[in-house]
């Protein structure tokens, strides 16, 4: 499905929950990869028997077939109206989290208070950019729950926990978390599980 945004058309590939959906977890890609990164992928084939709509959103620049990615700017600035298309897919009512991996996740964080997200998964945070630079600001303006699933051994850093802020730690994963979609897949249920329990209550 494309959606027009300021930027150009995203694609949102959707992968419907099994019956009614109890939430909605928007995905992003990193800057480099695509919507079939192993862990993006393994969420859609997954979370849709556990009551989750998976919609994984293909950046502008990737459906117009650059690989160099978009300032941050832009890719926040496309990112909205496709959580709102996404939103509108799904039906009102249904609550959404955003998330994505590396690049994707510092979207959904810098961006979840536009989009109405209540919660924020990131996979492979980049903490620190390969100059040195801190993006813990990005981390620390989010006001809902946030999972971070990280490797190890991820070069670009390691976050800390805080409150509302959970940090599952995948012992030996790099940035790629290659080889570890389960443990990412069944860390992300549990706090899902969690945070809609808190919701409900």
């Amino acid at each position: 499905m494309l959606v027009q945004t300021p930027r150009g058309a995203a694609r949102l590939t959707v992968a419907p929950a099994d019956g009614p959906p109890r939430v909605v977890l928007l995905l992003g890609h990193g800057a480099g990869g695509s919507i079939a990164a192993p862990d993006l992928a393994a969420l859609a084939t997954h979370g849709p028997r556990h009551g989750i709509t998976v919609v994984r959103v293909e950046q502008p620049y990737r459906v117009a077939g650059r690989r160099s990615p978009a300032p941050a700017a832009h890719l926040d600035e496309a990112w909205v109206p496709a959580a709102a298309a996404a939103r509108q897919h799904v039906g009102d009512g249904v609550p959404m989290i955003a998330g994505g991996r590396s690049s994707g996740a510092r979207v959904a964080a810098r961006t979840s208070g536009a989009t109405g997200a209540v919660g924020v998964l990131g996979l492979a945070f980049p903490l620190v950019n390969p100059r040195g630079v801190t993006r813990r600001p990005e981390l620390d303006a989010v006001v809902v729950p946030m999972l971070v699933i990280q490797g190890d051994r991820d070069r670009f850093g390691m976050p800390e926990p805080a409150p509302g802020r959970t940090v599952h730690v995948v012992p030996g994963a790099d940035h790629g978390l290659r080889g570890v979609s389960a443990e990412v897949v069944a860390a992300t249920l549990v706090w899902i599980d969690e945070l809609l329990g808190r919701q409900n209550a």
